[in-house]
């Protein structure tokens, strides 16, 4: 069982459920964001989503498009990313996941990516821009790894993509919540209670929310229905705003705390 498996297995068991924290790797510097990873780990966070930079972020909103963007400046790459994660591994067992697009994976070469996230203890990966015959062939060079294979479904998904997409997935679901692109909103569509109850007729795999969520109020909402909340572009701007004060990792929890319910 993987390590992803085996904390929503024990969230179910206690009758809670998941904090799923994004940050994008690297920012604003490796060093802070290898302070904030174990802060969040710290905090209670069941998974963390380490965002891979890259220079054309199509389903991110300009707050993490403009994260992707520092980072690459700093010359943050999966190499760099790696290393960050197998600091992270001498002190806790949190489960990370990769969020990524294609290309960058495609660059380092399936193989030795597989290879390469397992010795740093990396344990889902999740490409954005992935589609059944792509993601079936890379679900199965992870699954030999015993990696996971994260995937995203949306609600203008069909109920037909919604079964081939989780026939190839482990670990979780991450339904995002309203068509479009991340970014914290007002309110939590009311399509996302709708997407996860479709998606539970084709999965047993936990479904994790996301996109848009900025709020105790709606961190709570979202977990009335579904197994996680996912919280990114809220946590990123808090970083941002943070940076030039010198008091990231403070001001990070202080946001967290709030959220958390």
């Amino acid at each position: 069982m993987s390590r992803i498996a085996a904390e929503f297995e024990k969230l179910k068991h206690e009758g809670r459920k998941g904090f799923v924290p994004f940050v994008t790797a690297g920012d604003p510097d490796l060093e802070t964001s290898y302070e904030i990873v174990l802060k969040l780990a710290e905090l209670g966070a069941n998974v963390i989503e380490l965002g891979v930079p890259f220079s054309d972020p199509m389903a991110d909103g300009p707050t993490i498009q403009m994260s992707s963007q520092r980072t690459l400046k700093n010359g943050v790459n999966l190499s760099a990313i790696f290393e960050l994660v197998e600091r992270v591994r001498v002190t806790t067992e949190v489960p990370i996941v990769l969020f990524s697009y294609l290309n960058p994976l495609l660059q380092f070469g399936l193989g030795k990516l597989s290879d390469k996230a397992t010795c740093v203890g990396i344990d889902g990966i999740l490409v954005t821009d992935v589609v059944d015959h792509e993601a079936k062939k890379i679900s199965d060079i992870l699954k030999a790894d015993g990696i996971d294979l994260i995937s995203l479904i949306a609600p203008t998904s069909t109920d037909d993509r919604i079964e081939k997409i989780a026939s190839v997935s482990s670990g979780f679901i991450y339904a995002v919540s309203r068509a479009g692109v991340t970014g914290a909103q007002e309110n939590v569509s009311s399509s996302a209670e709708k997407l996860v109850e479709r998606a539970r007729k084709f999965t047993d795999l936990p479904v994790a929310v996301g996109f848009g969520i900025s709020t105790r109020k709606q961190l709570v909402e979202v977990l009335r229905f579904a197994d996680a909340a996912v919280v990114g572009s809220a946590i990123v701007a808090e970083i941002e705003r943070s940076g030039e004060s010198g008091d990231v990792v403070a001001n990070l929890e202080s946001f967290v705390t709030s959220l958390l319910p």
